[in-house]
């Protein structure tokens, strides 16, 4: 799913690479409110967290984001006319053929290098000859996720992406891409709190809408390969996510 956002390509210091004006959000036909008044910003390209335990409303406010809920898209501020694209957990692609061919065929113009790049980074080299219904949970996850990467844009929010891959696989497949797209801003929607402590530049963990404020915004460590992993630190940062959960 991919939606274009309502941009503002200004290059005014006081744009954010996103911003959210406050936002509140109850289910049509329920009195049940799932997002009460939330607002964060991300003024910087990077990799940053939404975090959350099942059911308190990630999956609502990402799809908020990327403008599937027109009523918001007021309160939704961007710096960039590029899209704003949505990746997640399960997403489908077609079996009647190989995997590499379907991802050849939508890669854009000049992009076949990074599509190879990217499969042998993904660790699917094997699985580009098979048909999509023959491949495991987590390499669909990582076949869907490459279909994104290969586009242009502003912003990916990966809903769960990475979901039943490996952690070794995982951690190569983050590093790649904060390689590869350093002026990318990128919305990683995960359960794992050493993950998302690890990697992840800002970290808006989202509560239980009972609680005020419904976010709290942790720094993380924004773990680079080319620099060592300070093991009290990231213990340290794990504790706040936690606490303000």
């Amino acid at each position: 799913m991919g939606l274009p956002l309502n941009g503002n390509t200004r290059n005014d210091a006081s744009i954010m690479k996103l911003r959210l004006h406050p936002i509140t959000f109850t289910y049509p036909g329920t009195q049940k409110t799932i997002l009460n008044n939330i607002a964060f910003s991300f003024r910087e390209p990077g990799f940053n967290a939404l975090f959350g335990p099942s059911g308190v409303g990630k999956t609502s406010l990402a799809r908020i984001i990327t403008g599937a809920v027109p009523e918001f898209n007021d309160c939704i501020q961007v710096d960039s006319s590029l899209p704003l694209l949505y990746t997640y957990n399960l997403e489908r692609l077609p079996g009647w053929a190989a995997v590499g061919h379907h991802l050849k065929k939508i890669a854009p113009p000049g992009r076949q290098e990074r599509l190879a790049d990217l499969i042998e980074a993904f660790g699917l080299e094997e699985c580009v000859g098979s048909r999509f219904t023959r491949l495991s949970l987590g390499q669909k996850n990582r076949i869907n996720l490459i279909r994104y990467l290969l586009q242009d844009f502003h912003m990916l929010i990966m809903d769960e992406s990475l979901a039943n891959v490996d952690e070794h696989t995982r951690e190569k497949i983050i590093l790649k891409i904060k390689a590869m797209f350093p002026k990318a801003v990128f919305l990683y929607i995960s359960h794992n709190v050493v993950e998302v402590s690890k990697f992840c530049k800002e970290i808006v963990v989202l509560r239980n809408p009972a609680k005020s404020p419904q976010t709290q915004t942790v720094r993380g460590l924004n773990y680079q390969s080319e620099t060592p992993l300070d093991h009290q630190s990231l213990e340290t940062t794990m504790l706040e996510v936690m606490n303000a959960s």
